[in-house]
C-alpha cells in the first residue's frame, strides 16, 4: 500500500504502471498507514498552504477558472506537493500521470508523451506530475519543452531545491513557480487532531510532549504523522512527558544539504546576523550549521572573510580573533575547538562595523584597471644604476623619517593623475582614530604645499 499522496512521493506501483493513476483517489483501507488514511480529499483539506489553495491564491484562482498552467511546486519535504498535484488534476478533470525523476529515464518520458497524445486525440488532457524534477539533467529537462508548449501535457514538477539553480531557464519560463511553506505549528497541530479523530483516541502525550512532538517535525507533515503512528501502535500505561518522548522516538536529523540551497541560506543568515550586530541570532545560525554537519573550517573561512569585509579597521583584532580560532580548532578538533569558533563569532557580532576597507578595495581595483599603464612619479622610484639616476629616478625624494612629525606630504601619484580617495574610514571603533590621523596628515600636507608655493 502506498503512503498517502498528501505527504509522500508517488508510490512505485503508480510510477511504472501501464495504466496511469486517474484523478479520483481510491479510498484507503482501514489498516492503511496513517498518512494514507489522512490523504486530503480536496484542495481545501490541504493544510498549511492556504496562500496557494485559498480563493485568492494562485491555485484557487486556476481551479475557479477551470484552466491550469504548467507549474513548479517548490517547498520543503512533507508539505503536500504530491497531494496538491493529484488534487489539481481531479479539480480540473485532467488525467493524472505521476513520474519520479529518481526512477525514470528518457524511455519513460517518451512513453508518457506518446500516451498523452493519444488521450488528447480522444479529448482527455494529461497532467504529468514529476516528483524531484530537479534530478533530471539539463538535456532531459529540455525534452519537456515541445510537449509543454503544444499542450500535450500540463507539467507539474515538484522540487525541494531552488528552481532558479536546478532547472533550465527555458523550462522555468514556461512554468509558474509556486512556493509551498513549511508547515507551521497550527498546521501541524491540525494534522495531529485529524490523526486522533481517525484513530479514535488521543495521543499518549502530555501537553508539553505534544508540543515537543510538533516541534520535532520541523515543518514536515509526513514525518509528524509517521511519529504519531508509532505512538499509536504501542500500548503505553501513562502519557509521555517531553523527556520520555525524546527517549522513545528517534531524534529527527536536521534538513541540511551542504552543497544545496540550505547551505547558502544559512551562511547568508549568519553573515547578515553578524553584520547587524545581533550576537544571539548569529550564534543561532552558527549552531544550525555546525549541528547539521557543516564543515567547521568552512565556517571559519566565512568568519575570517567577514572580519575583513564588514569590520576591517574598525576593530583590527577581529581578524586576529578569527585566525586564532582557526588555529585553536586545528589544535583541539571537535567538539572542544568549536568553542573557539563561537568566541570568534561573538567577537565579530559585537565588534564595531565598517566596510570602508572593502569599498576601498573595490574602488582601487577599478582605478588600477583604468590607469594601469601610468608610471609612478620618478622621485619615488629606486635608482640602482647610474643611468637611472641620470634620468631622474629618485631625485627629490623626501625620506619621511627625516621630516618634521615623520611626514613629508609628498605627492605619490602618477603624473597626470590627481590624488584619489579610496579609503574613507568611518567614525566607529578604531577607525575613528584612523580618520583623525588622516585629517591631521591632510592638514600638514596642505600647509607644506602652501609654503612651497
Amino acid at each position: 500500500m502506498c503512503i498517502g499522496a498528501a505527504y509522500s512521493s508517488p508510490c512505485m506501483a503508480d510510477l511504472f504502471s501501464d495504466d496511469p493513476v486517474e484523478a479520483a483517489p481510491v479510498p484507503p483501507a482501514a489498516d492503511a498507514p496513517l498518512a494514507d488514511r489522512l490523504r486530503p480529499a480536496s484542495l481545501g483539506d490541504v493544510v498549511g498552504q492556504e496562500h496557494l489553495t485559498g480563493p485568492e491564491g494562485a491555485i484557487g484562482r486556476m481551479v475557479a477558472a477551470g484552466k491550469l498552467s504548467s507549474l513548479i511546486l517548490w517547498g520543503p519535504p512533507g508539505t503536500g506537493k504530491t497531494s496538491i498535484a493529484r488534487l489539481l488534476a481531479q479539480a480540473v478533470d485532467l488525467r493524472f500521470v505521476p513520474l519520479s525523476a529518481v526512477f525514470s529515464g528518457v524511455a519513460d518520458l517518451k512513453r508518457v508523451f506518446a500516451e498523452a497524445r493519444e488521450h488528447a486525440k480522444a479529448g482527455r488532457r494529461t497532467l504529468l506530475f514529476v516528483d524531484e524534477i530537479h534530478r533530471f539533467n539539463r538535456a532531459q529537462q529540455d525534452g519537456f519543452l515541445p510537449f509543454v508548449e503544444d499542450g500535450t501535457v500540463t507539467l507539474v514538477g515538484a522540487t525541494t531545491e531552488n528552481p532558479s539553480f536546478e532547472l533550465n531557464a527555458a523550462l522555468l519560463s514556461r512554468c509558474q513557480v509556486l512556493i509551498l511553506r513549511r508547515l507551521d505549528h497550527v498546521a501541524l497541530c491540525s494534522l495531529l487532531d485529524r490523526a486522533e479523530d481517525v484513530v479514535g483516541r488521543a495521543l499518549p502525550l502530555t501537553p508539553a510532549a505534544r508540543d515537543a512532538l510538533v516541534a520535532s517535525a520541523d515543518g514536515d507533515g509526513r514525518f509528524l504523522l509517521n511519529q504519531a503512528e508509532t505512538l499509536f501502535d504501542v500500548a503505553l500505561e501513562q502519557a509521555l512527558d517531553p523527556t520520555a518522548l525524546a527517549a522513545f522516538l528517534q531524534r529527527r536529523v536536521a534538513v541540511y544539504d551542504k552543497d544545496r540551497e540550505g547551505h547558502y541560506n544559512l551562511i547568508s543568515a549568519l553573515h547578515k546576523g553578524l553584520r547587524g550586530s545581533d550576537p544571539q541570532a548569529a550564534l543561532y545560525y552558527l549552531a544550525r550549521m555546525l549541528t547539521a554537519g557543516e564543515e567547521p573550517l568552512y565556517v571559519l573561512r566565512r568568519l575570517t572573510r567577514f572580519a575583513s569585509e564588514d569590520i576591517g579597521l574598525a576593530d583590527p583584532q577581529a581578524l586576529v580573533q578569527c585566525l586564532a580560532a582557526k588555529d585553536a580548532y586545528d589544535f583541539l578538533g571537535s567538539p572542544e575547538g568549536e568553542l573557539a569558533i563561537v568566541q570568534a563569532c561573538l567577537y565579530c557580532a559585537v565588534a564595531p562595523k565598517s566596510n570602508a576597507a572593502y569599498k576601498a578595495q573595490k574602488a582601487a581595483w577599478r582605478s588600477a584597471k583604468d590607469t594601469g599603464s601610468l608610471m609612478p612619479p620618478k622621485h619615488i622610484l629606486n635608482a640602482p644604476t647610474k643611468l637611472m639616476k641620470d634620468i631622474g629616478y629618485g631625485r627629490g625624494y623626501a625620506y619621511d623619517h627625516d621630516e618634521q612629525a615623520g611626514f613629508s606630504g609628498q605627492d605619490y601619484w602618477p603624473e597626470g593623475m590627481s590624488p584619489q580617495r579610496f579609503y574613507e574610514p568611518t567614525d566607529r571603533g578604531f577607525e575613528a582614530k584612523v580618520a583623525e590621523r588622516l585629517r591631521y596628515w591632510a592638514e600638514l600636507r596642505s600647509e607644506r604645499r602652501s609654503s612651497d608655493d
